[in-house]
Parts: structure tokens; C-alpha cells; sequence
């Protein structure tokens, strides 16, 4: 009785009748709350569906009633991971590892919880965890035929989050690490690539093994790597200093030692680890003085970003940043954070304490033009025109003179859904419009596509 259930749930499941299917697995849970398939997949529902702290309980309980499986220890690291608690999710991957030396899933989580403590160790699970994984075939969960689609990632991340926007319902998504690719096995049939390696600073070699994988596609390419690789910190600081209206920082790349010996410093300045984002590794140094620390805390890393601080505060002495999405060549406002500290992200500003703030960006999610003013908006239209990227955005504040402070511009721009507060119910329509812009772009592209039959 347990199976034939267990079985229409998962139908349903494979159906994309997430309701129907949540509904027959809790039936399978009533019966028998012990069984770890039920709760595994149920949890896979869940994290499917967005509902994370759902997926986490169901993989916990899967865990205390089955601590030898190793699949629901990787499945709750991934969700332990993705909320940057790196030490609880390493202690589930060593667990799953000790069940299973070979499970590929989980070389691959250890060798990203290692990358800041251990490169050669995790170097080496990233070896184990890809070798012959190089091509991972996403479930489907759509009722009609899937859209083939190619997805290019990086093994080692700085990968653009795509969850959003490519739907599993609509899309068979082929998931490809060029890192690992053998060029001399044929690649699936696809109608479109989408390239999500979105950091040419961490992922240069991945981007670079991508021109083996489209010498062997004929599909269109959202996002070709080779534009990508043009988008590091330094070198688009540089390119798009050079639009009229645009005010760029001075990004220098240079071993620690050379920053500490520099004599021509401008204080206050930035230091930043190459590769990576919201706000990780990333130091404002107010002095001299300052300096040897900040270095110091910075050590793991061969080279660091010097950059100019540019100062993003207006009259009320709050920093600004605002972030606008390029979709298929078209302009999007997606959010504006406003903040006492110089580091500005939207989950740690002032947003949710005042509303004459949530206002501000009101007006800006409405009315980008008239929030921006003319000369920031002709910025923007020719930033968008030089970076070629289907899929991109940038952050930045700006100054009084009307010109777009530039922080970064690039393909690596992550699209936050608001949370269920109605506070938030203003900011539903930009981000609602910037993912049907990018699901319809993959739709028009894959329709033009030669290759889709």
C-alpha cells in the first residue's frame, strides 16, 4: 500500500502538480512517518517550490530517522550551504562522505565549504566530485515536452542564479561543467545555451573551456562566455569609465606585499578578493594605519582589488545603491538600498525600518527616468550597449552632478523575490517584470533556434 502511494505522489511529482503531489506524499508520511524516500523527496518538492525551511525539516527528520543516508546529508549541507553556515554543512558532507566515499554530491559541497580553508583539499573533492560528472541532467517537471536547454556552470562557482527564471517545467536542462568536458563526447541535443558562468574573475578557465563546448553547438548563445570573460572588476571599471556620465573607480590588481609597499596610496580606499560578491572579503581601509590588518585579514588571497572609494552618500548622509537589470537589451529598475554604512546590500540596509526610504525606491521602481534624471539614463542606455550581454546588471549610486557612480556592471547580478510582508508589496511588479523578461528571452531565442525541432 506504502509503494502504490509512494508512487503517485512521485507521479504527480514528475507531472509538476506540486499541490496534488505535497498532498500525496504527506499521505505516505501519515502512514509510515519514518519513510526516508517520502521525506527526501518531499524535501525536493519543497526546495523546488521555494519553500526552503520546509525542505530543510523534511531533510532533518529523513536524517534522525535514517542517519546512514548519506543523499538527505547532502541534500540538508546544500541548504546549510546556501545560508553561508559552511561549518554545519561541512559536518553533513564529512558525515555523507564516511557512508559513501564515492558519492560525487558530496566531494562536490566539500570542495566549496574548503575553497577559503584548504584549496588543495578542495581541489582534490573537486577533482573526485566531477570526474565523469561533467554533463548532470536536471529532473523535468513539466507535463508537455521540455525546451532542450544547454546550461553552462562553473564547478567552482561565480555562477549566475538561474532558479528563477529557467523553469523546469517548461525547460530539460542539461547542466554542463567545461571544466571537466571531454570535447570528444557529443553534447545533448539542445535548442539554446545559456552561459551562467557569470565572474570573469573567479571562472576564467572555465569561460575559456567553453569556446571546446560551442565549437559543437549550432544553438543560440545567451550570455557568450567571450563577453563575459570582458566583465572583471578591473577591466570594466576601466571600459565603462570611459561612457560620458559615468564615474568609475580605479581598480588595480597586486599581490598583498605591493599594497603595503605602495607610497602613493588615496585614503580612504577598498580592498576586495578577486571572485567574489555581497560583500565577502571586501574591506574599507580609512588610513595608513589600517592598512597591515586589513592586508592581513585579506592574506588567503595571491592578489587583492585596490579601489578607489567612491563616496555614495547623499545630503541625509545615507549611501545609495541602486540596481538596474539589462534583459535582452532592455532596462529594468529592480531595486534601490539605502544604508548608513558605505557597504550597501538590500538584505542589510535601512529599507525595512523606514518607510520614507521604501518610498524612495517606490518612485524609482515606477518612474526610473525621472528618479535618475537624464544624464544617469543615456549612462545607463550605453552601458547596456557595451557590455552585449543578454542577461546583466549593475549597481551604482548617483552623484549630484547627475553621473552614475559606477560599483560593478556584469552578469553575475542576483534578482531577490521580496518577502511576504505586504511592506514589500510595491517591489513585487519591477522584479515580477525583470523574470518574465528573462523566461520570455530564453523563449524567443529558443524559437528561432535551427536546432529546435
Amino acid at each position: 500500500m506504502t509503494h502504490d502511494a509512494l508512487e503517485r505522489a512521485r507521479q504527480l511529482a514528475r507531472a509538476g502538480d506540486d499541490e496534488a503531489a505535497r498532498v500525496a506524499y504527506l499521505e505516505v508520511l501519515r502512514a509510515d512517518p519514518t519513510n526516508v524516500h517520502a521525506l527526501i523527496e518531499l524535501g525536493n518538492l519543497a526546495l523546488a517550490g521555494g519553500f526552503r525551511s520546509a525542505a530543510k525539516t523534511a531533510y532533518a527528520e529523513a536524517i534522525k530517522y535514517h542517519p546512514a543516508n548519506p543523499i538527505a546529508r547532502v541534500n540538508l549541507a546544500n541548504l546549510l550551504r546556501a545560508d553561508n553556515d559552511s561549518a554545519a554543512a561541512k559536518l553533513q558532507y564529512e558525515a555523507a562522505l564516511a557512508i559513501d566515499a564515492y558519492l560525487h554530491e558530496a566531494h562536490q559541497g566539500m570542495a566549496w565549504v574548503l575553497k577559503d580553508i584548504d584549496r588543495e583539499a578542495a581541489e582534490r573533492h573537486l577533482q573526485m566530485g566531477f570526474a565523469g560528472r561533467a554533463l548532470v541532467t536536471k529532473p523535468y517537471r513539466g507535463a508537455k515536452l521540455g525546451i532542450p536547454l544547454l546550461l553552462l556552470v562553473c564547478a567552482r562557482g561565480g555562477n549566475i542564479p538561474t532558479d528563477l527564471w529557467i523553469n523546469d517545467r517548461r525547460f530539460t536542462i542539461h547542466a554542463l561543467y567545461p571544466e571537466f568536458y571531454d570535447p570528444r563526447v557529443a553534447l545533448p541535443h539542445h535548442a539554446l545555451v545559456v552561459n551562467a558562468i557569470g565572474d570573469a574573475d573567479l571562472c576564467a578557465a572555465a569561460l575559456s573551456r567553453c569556446q571546446d563546448v560551442l565549437a559543437h553547438s549550432r544553438a543560440p548563445i545567451i550570455n557568450r562566455p567571450i563577453r563575459v570573460q570582458a566583465t572583471g572588476r578591473a577591466e570594466i571599471a576601466r571600459r565603462l569609465g570611459a561612457i560620458p556620465g559615468v564615474i568609475a573607480p580605479q581598480i588595480d590588481t597586486l599581490p598583498a606585499t605591493a599594497v603595503l609597499e605602495a607610497d602613493d596610496l588615496q585614503f580612504p580606499l577598498l580592498l576586495r578578493r578577486p571572485g567574489f560578491h555581497t560583500g565577502e572579503h571586501f574591506l574599507y581601509v580609512a588610513n595608513r594605519d589600517g592598512l597591515p590588518q586589513a592586508i592581513d585579514s585579506l592574506s588567503a588571497a595571491e592578489e587583492l582589488l585596490l579601489i578607489s572609494y567612491l563616496d555614495a552618500r547623499g545630503a541625509d548622509g545615507m549611501s545609495r545603491k541602486y540596481r538596474v537589470m539589462f534583459i535582452d537589451g532592455v532596462m529594468y529598475p529592480l531595486h534601490l538600498a539605502i544604508s548608513p554604512d558605505w557597504k550597501i546590500h538590500y538584505f542589510s540596509s535601512a529599507m525595512a525600518q523606514n518607510p520614507l526610504f521604501r518610498e524612495e525606491e517606490r518612485r524609482f521602481l515606477e518612474d526610473m527616468p525621472a528618479a535618475l534624471g537624464p544624464t544617469a539614463m543615456r549612462a545607463l542606455q550605453q552601458i547596456c550597449a557595451a557590455l552585449e550581454l543578454e542577461y546583466a546588471g549593475i549597481d551604482f549610486a548617483v552623484a549630484a552632478d547627475g553621473s552614475i557612480l559606477l560599483f560593478e556592471a556584469n552578469a553575475t547580478m542576483v534578482v531577490f523575490p521580496p518577502g511576504a510582508d505586504p511592506m514589500w508589496d510595491y517591489r513585487r511588479r519591477a522584479i515580477d517584470a525583470v523574470l518574465e523578461a528573462a523566461s520570455g528571452m530564453l523563449l524567443k531565442h529558443a524559437n528561432h533556434s535551427e536546432t529546435f525541432t
